[in-house]
């Protein structure tokens, strides 16, 4: 197990553009920008005209990174042409996660036309709606609750196509975030609760629409507004035109906010701008209001060194290490670790004799910065907590004085329904110490641990607003109704 794979991972990333010549180069940037949200798999669907200007959609998909699927960019020019695309990075939610039948984007040609689809979430009544589906004569490819989206807009009675998708969209519950493409539109939907950002941009004359605006930044778009919680917005030639995006509501009655607040903890890159605000800056907040709470304070009266585990924490360290610095407390944030980032998806990984090799192949220590040194180690959260030992014993190699680790999260306590993937609540740390941080700490063989607690995450998040977050994986407490045997089968899958 390497260190990713003891962490929340999110599900997907999700790109759009429309009225844009060369569309699929630039979606190919912004899935590049969005490859921390899925490295499983990767599309480009994108809409061209034949000779008799009939619209024919074109689509590659495979596993592996977006630099890996389309390694060979002529690709983007010579198959993947049109000025209108969409595109999806995949982490596998529900559904067979090495299944090439699931790499999105979907596509289906039914009674309005052609119709290509990419999610980023996951449906909490997607088994209950399949099982109604197949019942009424529907036939699968896939094991995809993306897939239950299409069928129930191609079975829609109603004549017209945002009709169709909005009546298909009442039916859905949990966390989505959409890009559609249709033969004359890009379409891009938001969740009532807003769980997973989404925001749209303009590129000259050409609309977009990305998971995250750092994949505006690569290509130079600029960023209008996010999408809001509950809304659809279409983008066809008419908006071209005159530049007014058409926006409709999917519920009549706007529902609470409930983000994810994990976006700003560990998933979105620090230079996004979501749930209206910047991501660095909140980073910064939780980094602070972590040394307010838990600070610690060498026994010599020497400096303490602050240290992250790159690259997810890094901004929370430098909040946390000026905090310190403001309270008085002789502090020096210092880099104690090392990060490869030259290790490939096909990396041959060490057999379970040397189970610490993940982590050894990821980080290395910086031994002249860490001896004989108080460290505080910030990290964002700590799931099953065998990566975390690891490193803390990776780090007693140096010699420190002490080891202190400090998590900008609550302790975990619960699985996620709305898009993030946690392990079941029996290999999650803190639910098999039943919550006892100090049981916790002598696991991970540390001097101390402290974790934020909910109210003082909130607190550092409050700007967004405090009631606008869901706290489910900490608290237990799900903002939708979750199905106990929708709980059971997500793990099965």
């Amino acid at each position: 197990m390497n260190y990713e794979e003891d962490k929340p991972i999110s599900y997907c990333g999700i790109f759009g553009i429309y009225g844009y010549e060369g569309a699929s180069a630039q979606v190919y940037y912004g899935l590049h920008a969005l490859q921390h949200r899925g490295q499983e798999a990767s599309g480009i669907v994108t809409r061209s005209f034949n000779g008799d200007n009939k619209p024919h959609f074109n689509i590659v998909k495979g596993e592996g990174l977006v630099s890996e699927v389309f390694e060979d960019l002529s690709i983007l020019s010579d198959v993947l042409i049109g000025n209108s695309a969409i595109g999806h990075n995949r982490y596998s939610t529900t559904g067979t996660a090495k299944s090439r039948k699931n790499i999105q984007p979907f596509m289906v040609n039914y009674r309005m036309g052609n119709l290509a689809i990419g999610h980023n979430g996951n449906l909490t009544n997607a088994k209950e709606l399949r099982e109604e589906l197949v019942n009424e004569g529907a036939i699968f490819q896939t094991t995809s609750d993306t897939e239950v989206i299409l069928h129930l807009i191609a079975r829609s009675k109603l004549d017209n196509q945002i009709d169709q998708i909005i009546e298909a969209l009442r039916r859905i519950e949990g966390a989505y975030c959409l890009v559609i493409l249709t033969d004359d539109k890009l379409i891009a939907a938001r969740d009532p609760l807003g769980f997973r950002p989404l925001s749209v941009g303009k590129l000259n004359d050409a609309f977009v629409v990305a998971s995250e605006t750092c994949a505006f930044d690569i290509q130079h778009a600029e960023f209008l507004r996010e999408v809001e919680p509950g809304e659809l917005i279409v983008i066809d030639d008419e908006v071209i035109r005159t530049g007014n995006i058409k926006s409709f509501k999917i519920n009549g009655n706007p529902e609470p906010k409930k983000f994810c607040v994990f976006e700003y903890i560990y998933f979105s890159r620090p230079d996004s701008f979501i749930f209206g605000h910047n991501v660095d800056k909140m980073r910064r907040r939780l980094g602070k209001v972590l040394a307010k709470n838990h600070p610690v304070v060498d026994a010599d009266g020497e400096s303490v060194f602050v240290i992250s585990v790159p690259d997810s924490s890094n901004t929370t360290a430098l909040g946390y290490a000026r905090e310190l610095e403001k309270m008085g407390i002789d502090s020096r944030l210092e880099i104690g670790l090392i990060r490869s980032h030259y290790i490939g998806r096909t990396f041959i990984k060490p057999g379970q004799s040397n189970r610490e090799m993940g982590v050894r192949i990821k980080f290395n220590i910086v031994k002249g910065v860490l001896e004989g040194r108080t460290i505080v180690l910030v990290d964002d959260s700590i799931v099953r907590g065998t990566t975390s030992k690891q490193l803390v014993h990776l780090l007693r190699e140096a010699k420190p004085k002490a080891i202190h680790l400090r998590i900008s999260s609550p302790p975990i306590m619960h699985p996620c329904f709305y898009g993030m993937d946690f392990p079941s609540s029996e290999e999650l740390i803190a639910y098999q110490k039943k919550g006892n941080i100090e049981e916790i700490k002598k696991y991970l063989e540390v001097d101390s641990l402290e974790y934020l607690t909910i109210d003082e995450m909130l607190e550092a998040v409050s700007e967004a607003g405090k009631d606008n977050f869901c706290t489910a994986c900490f608290s237990g407490n799900y903002p939708t109704k979750i199905n106990t045997n929708f709980k059971k089968e997500m793990y099965e899958v």
